[in-house]
């Protein structure tokens, strides 16, 4: 063996010396399993998601069905409403109108059966006259009777719709909590198919890894980043696509943007969702160092316990972010800056 040989394997064994102090220093990762069984666990987890959001969807349908029948019977309610409001008025139209007409008689004396039987030419004329009278007085308590059946049947039908009522909320209420259920079920594992992926994703890294480290011999803590991940450099055409839209505090839409709002806007139209703010986002991404930044990925400015700042690396020192009041989105550097760390999704 030869001494530049020698003196190559012993510079191979002190990086791999530092590394190991650095992995052992670090927080150790929990065991999670073979690359197998977080398949077979990701395949279940996906069938049930797959019938759960089946599920949600007929849960979703019922729930608006439910709505429509309490809409549709509220309409009916009303128009019950406004038909017992007009018999009501009809009902007290035709009572005055007989009262006055029985007033009017009693003050005026002038039509009376006597009246009618002097007045008569022949019996045929008495016959005629007495019964236009009786007609008269028939008619108009007929009508009188007849509004108060139509007001009593007006009642009775809004005592069954507002029991139809009460049936179709207590449905509304019930359909919706079946929804919100299936929705709440059905987001939490797709939260979970998520974080499964990513696992395998580490796992398949961290086997690559340990066979590579195999052969020098090292067996200390794997990290957790895979330095050959793409990120998501499809992040880096939409954060472009905002460009010149005006810095917003809280702002997360195309009418205005802030740091974390910029990063969690773009981020989710790919369909990662995060929070809105840059300590947590930072506590949410795989750490990777500034040195190994892809574009897509995350900038972090602050320290390691805050950080007050994020943008999104194009690669390299080249950023896109939301930087202050008054500003606007833009491209900009993390050189020269508090920038601390990377963070890929």
């Amino acid at each position: 063996m030869n001494h530049r040989s020698s003196f190559m394997k012993i510079a191979i064994l002190a990086v791999f010396g530092v590394v190991a102090v650095m992995l052992v220093a670090a927080p150790a990762a929990p065991a999670t399993g073979s690359v197998t069984k977080a398949k077979a666990r990701l395949n279940a987890v996906e069938a049930r998601l797959s019938a759960v959001s089946t599920q949600s969807e007929i849960a979703v349908e019922k729930y608006d069905q439910a709505t429509s029948q309490l809409q549709t019977v509220q309409a009916q309610i009303d128009e019950n409403q406004k038909q017992l409001e007009t018999a009501q008025k009809n009902l007290a139209q035709a009572s005055d109108q007989l009262i006055q007409r029985a007033r009017d008689i009693y003050k005026s004396r002038d039509v009376g059966v006597m009246d009618v039987i002097l007045k008569a030419d022949n019996f045929d004329d008495l016959v005629m006259e007495l019964d236009m009278m009786q007609r008269l007085g028939n008619s108009d308590v007929d009508t009188v009777h007849a509004i108060r059946a139509y007001k009593r049947d007006i009642k009775d039908r809004r005592i069954r719709l507002e029991a139809d009522q009460t049936a179709a909320a207590k449905l509304v209420a019930e359909r919706e909590t079946q929804k919100n259920q299936l929705l709440t079920m059905q987001t939490d594992l797709q939260g979970l198919t998520g974080k499964i992926k990513k696992e395998i994703k580490k796992l398949k890294y961290q086997a690559k890894l340990r066979a590579q480290l195999a052969l020098t011999g090292f067996s200390g803590v794997i990290p957790t980043v895979d330095p050959n991940s793409p990120g998501h450099p499809e992040i880096v055409a939409i954060a472009q696509q905002y460009l010149g839209v005006p810095y917003v505090w809280g702002g997360a839409s195309p009418s205005g943007f802030d740091c974390s709002g910029l990063v969690m806007y773009c981020y989710a139209q790919i369909g990662i969702g995060m929070s809105h703010g840059a300590t947590d986002q930072q506590r949410q991404s795989i750490p990777v160092p500034l040195s190994d930044l892809r574009p897509g990925d995350c900038v972090f400015f602050g320290n390691a316990s805050f950080s007050h700042h994020v943008a999104i690396s194009l690669g390299g020192a080249t950023i896109i972010e939301a930087p202050y009041t008054g500003a606007v989105v833009r491209y900009g550097t993390w050189t020269g800056r508090d920038a601390w760390i990377g963070g890929r999704f």
